[in-house]
C-alpha cells in the first residue's frame, strides 16, 4: 500500500493514526506486523515499538527455525559435504528432534537442525546422532567378526554416503584400517563419535533465513479468546509479533490464522 504509519495514539473513540496518506480514526486496531524474520520481505520491529508505547512487555527476540553456521575449523572440513543429507537426531537443552540434517557450505541445516535452533543459545553444544535408528557399536562388533579384512570406511558406507564417511573419518581423526585391527574400546569410541557428535555452532544465519522470530510481545497482556489487550480496549495483537513460536510443519501459519480469526470476529 506504500502507506507509512507515523504515529498511533489512543483516542476517545478508539485510536488515531497519522500516516503518510492522511489521518484515520478507528474503534479497533489490529497489529499484525509480524516478527523480524526475512527482512527483505519487509520485516521490522514496528510491532514491538507499538507494544512498548502502550506499556507492554516485549520478550527478547532472536532468529529461530534457522540454519547453524560453524567455526572455521569445523567449516573447513564439513563444507566439503555441502548438499549431503542424512537422517539424524539433534539434541540440545534436553530437547531432541529425530529428522533429517543437511550439510551446507556455511554449516548445518535440515529439519532437525532448524527445530533444535529454537532451543539453542550462543555457546551451547548440540549433540548429533548420525544413526539414531542403529546401535552402531553392536553393528561394528558384528562387522568385525563377519568382515575382518574390510576397512572401517567400507563398513560405515553401508549406512552413510561414501563422501560423508571419508570426510568424517578425517574430521574425527579416526585411523581407517581393517576391522580386525580394532580393539573393543576403539570400536566403542568410534561409535560414540558418530552417535554422540558434540558440535558447538558458531552461530546461526540470523533473521535473513530464519523462518520465525523467537520472542515478541508478551501474551499475558491479551485475552486468549479474542487477542484483545487487557489494558487497552480495542487494541489487538496477532500472529508472529507475539511471543508464540511453533515447530516446523505449519504450526506458525496456524497460529497466525487462528489468532487473526478470533481477533477479526471480536474487533
Amino acid at each position: 500500500t506504500s502507506c507509512e504509519i507515523l504515529t498511533i495514539n489512543k483516542h476517545t473513540r478508539g485510536y488515531h493514526l497519522n500516516t503518510s496518506k492522511g489521518e484515520f480514526t478507528c474503534e479497533s486496531l489490529v497489529i499484525a506486523t509480524g516478527g523480524l524474520s526475512m527482512p527483505k520481505l519487509g520485516a521490522s520491529p514496528f510491532g514491538y515499538q507499538i507494544a512498548e508505547q502502550f506499556g507492554m512487555k516485549v520478550t527478547p527476540t532472536r532468529a529461530a527455525l534457522v540454519p547453524f553456521t560453524l567455526h572455521t575449523h569445523d567449516k573447513d572440513v564439513l563444507a566439503e559435504l555441502s548438499g549431503v543429507s542424512v537422517e539424524a537426531a539433534a539434541t540440545c537443552a534436553d530437547t531432541r528432534f529425530n529428522e533429517g540434517i543437511l550439510f551446507t557450505h556455511r554449516g548445518l541445516s535440515g529439519p532437525a537442525i532448524l527445530q533444535i535452533s529454537s532451543y539453542w543459545e550462543a555457546g551451547d553444544v548440540v549433540e548429533i546422532d548420525l544413526l539414531p535408528q542403529l546401535d552402531l557399536e553392536h553393528e561394528l562388533t558384528q562387522a568385525q567378526h563377519a568382515q575382518p579384512n574390510s576397512l572401517l570406511s567400507t563398513v560405515l558406507s553401508e549406512w552413510f554416503p561414501k563422501r560423508l564417511v571419508t570426510q568424517l573419518i578425517g574430521y574425527f581423526a579416526i585411523d581407517n584400517k581393517p576391522m580386525k585391527q580394532y580393539q573393543g574400546k576403539q570400536l566403542h569410541t568410534i561409535a560414540e563419535q558418530f552417535k554422540q557428535w558434540q558440535l558447538k555452532p558458531n552461530g546461526t544465519e540470523g533473521y535473513r533465513t530464519a523462518e520465525v522470530t523467537l520472542g515478541g510481545v508478551d501474551t499475558d497482556h491479551f485475552s486468549s479468546k479474542t487477542m484483545e489487550s487487557k489494558e487497552h480496549k480495542g487494541l489487538y495483537f496477532i500472529g508472529e509479533v507475539l511471543d508464540v513460536t511453533g515447530w516446523l510443519g505449519g504450526y506458525n501459519f496456524q497460529w497466525a490464522w487462528s489468532s487473526g480469526y478470533v481477533a477479526g470476529m471480536d474487533a
